[in-house]
């Protein structure tokens, strides 16, 4: 046994999720200083998210057959230097509208795979640490929660000093650091590298392993209603986080400074409630914790946000928000790989996670249209009010009640392979996005 991979992974997803909150924030500040448009803001946002849907569709099957280790490393690199070239072409007076959007729309395209890639490797490496799968994505989460904190806070004051352009470039080194780490570090565990058994690549295998991914997904109510409720979340989340706060921002609390303060008080106190779940979450159900967790981080921010110009109650709200958001993700890691046979994992992912991210690139879009047509504190309310509506699903629906039962599944080991079957429902988690 050794940590040394996992303890790799942290740190490079800790750095690299630094680093994408510093674009957070950084690209919807630069499209806002140079155009002055949300609506422009919104088109970016969009640009960058709808290739993350069509990636996490088609990447699935190709994971195992490239190597998870090596899909994790080259995404990271590609992102590096999308990301950094952005700013090159500022400065040398070529960027263009179009460019911009082509460079987040490659960015996007290779980001959802390199993290589905480290994320199916999750059980692995806690098996390789000698520990939980619970405890391992509990500390998977808040590792994330931290650096998305420190991220946020860093980016709002290297807008205000240095400019938004600096903090792409001190993104792209964060993705090639994160790349580095990945590559020389996750060695040793059979599962990160090229799986042989998954067979000769072929358009009609290809679809015949997304088929069994859609099918598992769709016999499996939880697992269909979860996809569907963070389908919905993540589309109103992006929205938030590419253009409604960031205009918000802009017009009524002070600038990029405030507004990253208010990203990084969120990511805090996510932290905090990863941590606080980690310890005593699995003592209360899981479905009443999930549900509470998920109103709170929710509508209230969007509310908050529209009937106020000054940063001290928004702040009060991100922070009960973020403790809220803190809870989701390790409930639903450890419900979603409780379930999943490895061997199916990959394949899965790309169905759910494409599922998920549906409505991302809808998300940024709608949401500067609206500011240009009817303000921003409309689109706030219209945004609220169905993220109300959508966090209601685990206290309607009955199939939330089997989020309850959750029998363990072994891991695939080299001797005893795990066959799939109708009776084992597989999925990867869907991440409600970073908020």
């Amino acid at each position: 046994m050794s940590r040394r991979p996992f303890t790799a992974v942290l740190i490079a997803n800790t750095i690299s999720i630094a680093g994408s909150s510093l674009t957070l924030i950084g690209v919807p500040w630069f499209v806002l200083q140079t155009t002055g448009s949300a609506g422009r803001a919104g088109i970016v946002a969009f640009c960058a998210t709808l290739p993350v849907a069509i990636a996490a569709l088609v990447g699935g099957p190709v994971i195992d057959r490239i190597g998870r280790r090596r899909v994790s490393a080259v995404s990271d690199l590609i992102c590096g230097l999308s990301v950094g070239a952005i700013p090159l072409l500022h400065y040398a007076g070529l960027l263009e509208f179009w460019m911009l959007c082509a460079l987040m729309a490659v960015g996007g395209l290779v980001h959802t795979p390199g993290l589905a890639a480290r994320y199916v490797l999750l059980p692995h490496l806690a098996e390789h640490a000698g520990t939980t799968v619970a405890r391992a994505a509990s500390l998977y989460d808040a590792v994330s929660r931290g650096a998305r904190m420190i991220g946020a806070a860093l980016a709002g004051v290297l807008i205000a000093t240095v400019g938004a352009e600096s903090v792409l470039l001190l993104d792209a080194a964060t993705f090639c650091a994160s790349a580095t780490l990945v590559a020389a570090f996750v060695r040793g565990i059979p599962a990160a590298e090229p799986q042989r058994a998954a067979g000769k690549v072929s358009l009609a295998g290809y679809r015949a392993e997304l088929a069994e991914g859609m099918r598992f997904l769709t016999r499996t109510r939880l697992l269909l209603g979860v996809t569907v409720m963070v389908m919905m979340t993540n589309g109103l989340d992006q929205g938030w986080s590419s253009v409604l706060l960031p205009v918000h921002g802009r017009e009524a609390l002070g600038g990029a400074t405030a507004l990253g303060l208010l990203v990084a008080l969120f990511g805090g106190f996510a932290l905090l409630g990863a941590l606080l779940y980690g310890a005593w979450g699995e003592r209360f159900p899981r479905r009443t914790v999930f549900a509470a967790a998920f109103l709170l981080c929710g509508a209230p921010r969007y509310v908050v946000a529209a009937f106020t110009d000054t940063s001290l109650p928004l702040a009060v709200t991100m922070a009960l928000s973020g403790l809220g958001a803190g809870v989701l993700n390790p409930i639903l890691t450890t419900v979603m790989l409780e379930k999943v046979p490895d061997a199916l994992r990959s394949r899965v992912s790309g169905v759910t996670q494409a599922g998920c991210e549906l409505t991302m690139p809808l998300g940024g879009l709608a949401a500067g249209l609206l500011i240009d047509g009817f303000g921003v504190t409309r689109a706030l309310l219209v945004f609220g009010g169905i993220y109300f509506l959508a966090t209601l699903s685990p206290l309607v629906f009955p199939s939330w009640r089997s989020m309850e039962a959750a029998p363990a599944a072994p891991l695939l080991s080299r001797t005893e392979p795990i066959r799939p079957s109708s009776a084992e429902p597989a999925a990867r988690q869907p991440h409600p996005s970073a908020k």
